[in-house]
């Protein structure tokens, strides 16, 4: 089994040095489909509502009698565990309703996870996601099949020391799309949304693995994750262009 990545199991916000931080591997975005506006609202908005809804409900906002608590807070945005879980089963799902980085004038941090994700994200209408990473992300793209291919760029990473710049890999999923996302366990990546209307769908398959692997005491997402900056930046550092 690796070994495990934290210093302290428990910790919600454990940060480590960006300048020593090298990405095992890369990220990869599959785009999956365009929808029309409407369609792509009712989805996004059905799910956000559920939600939404959990985090005013007690019996999802209290440990159940397995130590769980499903419904969660990200600094990207809220969370819920659609699937908890079980003896034989490591895995869980969530759902995301995501934070508006306009609205709020603040973006999530880069960051890394303690074992792979996959990831579904949504858009609605006039909502974009900027997905990034300080290692290249690789786009699938299969002639024929493949819906749509996502804006691209780089930049510099705001938050480097002015002596060791880092790069910072980009690319922004369109309004009214999916786009499928597999991210391996340590690499980094950084999720803001542009717009009220986006969701991530996100499976961890080791879930349970990993809170025996790094010796946490019971599920949270916050102390699943590691964050390579000290504070949240203002909107402008994950402006779209």
């Amino acid at each position: 089994m690796p070994a495990a990545m934290k210093r302290s199991p428990d910790d919600e916000n454990e940060i480590h040095d960006l300048t020593a931080h090298t990405d095992p591997g890369n990220c990869v975005v599959t785009p999956v489909a365009h929808f029309p506006a409407r369609v792509a609202r009712t989805v996004t908005d059905a799910l956000r509502h559920l939600v939404q809804a959990a985090h005013r409900s007690p019996a999802a906002t209290t440990p159940n009698e397995d130590g769980i608590t499903r419904a969660q807070t990200f600094e990207e945005g809220e969370v819920y565990m659609l699937g908890a879980p079980f003896t034989g089963y490591p895995a869980d799902r969530y759902l995301m309703d995501f934070y508006d980085v306009v609205e709020r004038d603040i973006c999530s941090r880069m960051h890394l996870h303690t074992g792979l994700r996959y990831v579904r994200m949504m858009t609605g209408p006039g909502t974009r996601i900027r997905v990034a990473s300080l290692a290249p992300i690789h786009i699938t793209h299969v002639p024929g099949v493949t819906a749509f291919l996502p804006e691209t760029f780089e930049d510099d990473y705001p938050d480097a020391p002015e002596d060791q710049p880092r790069t910072r890999h980009n690319l922004v999923i369109p309004p009214n799309s999916w786009a499928d996302m597999q991210i391996p366990r340590g690499v980094s990546h950084q999720f803001n949304a542009h717009g009220p209307h986006a969701v991530i769908d996100s499976v961890h398959p080791e879930e349970s693995i990993e809170t025996l692997r790094e010796h946490m005491t019971g599920y949270r997402m916050m102390a699943q994750t590691i964050f390579l900056a000290d504070e949240q930046p203002p909107a402008h550092s994950c402006r779209l262009t």
